[in-house]
């Protein structure tokens, strides 16, 4: 199991959906104290299951080019330079391949990253392009080139209202002013790799009261400032019970 031990807000005080919040552009890539196994993890997938965690439309080449570059100048605390060599926080030294975008940023930073695209005369963004090492309840070869509302098709709280105000955001997201939100699910299970086939139930634990791991994404809308792409991010957090609640005992306390 990977398991981190803190969180850096407070997943249990749900939200009104889509619970957007500004975000600021120096706390959009992350570094937890899980970096290391979780990093692991996604090199294992991307070398066994390449066409289940990756995914590029060539047409989108240059905005693939772009969210490199983008998270390579935006490279957090923990991270070292040595000319086109990055050091990693867990002390793994890499030479990022620009030209395999989406594989070398998913073996750089515990993010996964989905390419949203907006063409000229459709009415909303899909997704293009994307590394997706932890996917939970869907699956990226089911959702590639879909748009917004058909990728939460199976979502019983994406209805239309909610669908609408995502793609304003979407469409509104300026560049430099990036914003995220959160979610949290208790789960019978930890793994970070759960892709399930669109036509399974959507469902989380049997039962949420006594379920062991609580699983909570950060995902940030961040816009590219030349291709005018939207990339979603996803760092992906799993805790224990146990673990959550001594979290929660040290707010109330504090």
């Amino acid at each position: 199991m990977i398991l981190q031990e803190s969180l850096p807000y407070d997943a249990l005080t749900e939200r009104a959906l889509p619970g957007i919040q500004p975000m600021d552009p120096q706390h959009w890539l992350q570094v937890d104290d899980a970096y290391g196994a979780q990093m692991q993890e996604r090199a294992r997938l991307i070398a066994e299951r390449p066409r289940d965690v990756l995914y590029l439309d060539e047409a989108v080449r240059p905005a693939a080019e772009e969210l490199f570059d983008t998270v390579i100048g935006a490279l957090p605390q923990g991270f070292l330079r040595e000319g086109d060599a990055v050091i990693r926080p867990d002390g793994i030294r890499l030479t990022p391949d620009r030209s395999d975008p989406m594989r070398a940023l998913g073996l750089l930073v515990q993010e996964d990253l989905v390419l949203m695209i907006r063409e000229a005369g459709e009415t909303e963004h899909r997704l293009r392009a994307a590394v997706l090492c932890f996917p939970s309840r869907w699956r990226l070869r089911e959702k590639a080139g879909r748009a917004l509302v058909s990728i939460h098709d199976p979502v019983a709280r994406y209805g239309a209202d909610v669908a609408k105000r995502v793609q304003r955001l979407f469409d509104g997201v300026q560049p430099g002013r990036p914003l995220w939100r959160y979610n949290g699910l208790w789960h019978d299970d930890a793994s970070l790799y759960q892709p399930q086939p669109e036509q399974a139930q959507i469902g989380t634990a049997e039962d949420p009261d006594r379920a062991p791991f609580f699983r909570t994404e950060r995902q940030g809308i961040v816009r590219l400032p030349v291709t005018r792409a939207v990339v979603f991010s996803i760092h992906t957090y799993v805790l224990t019970r146990a673990r959550i609640e001594a979290l929660q005992s040290t707010r109330i306390t504090a």
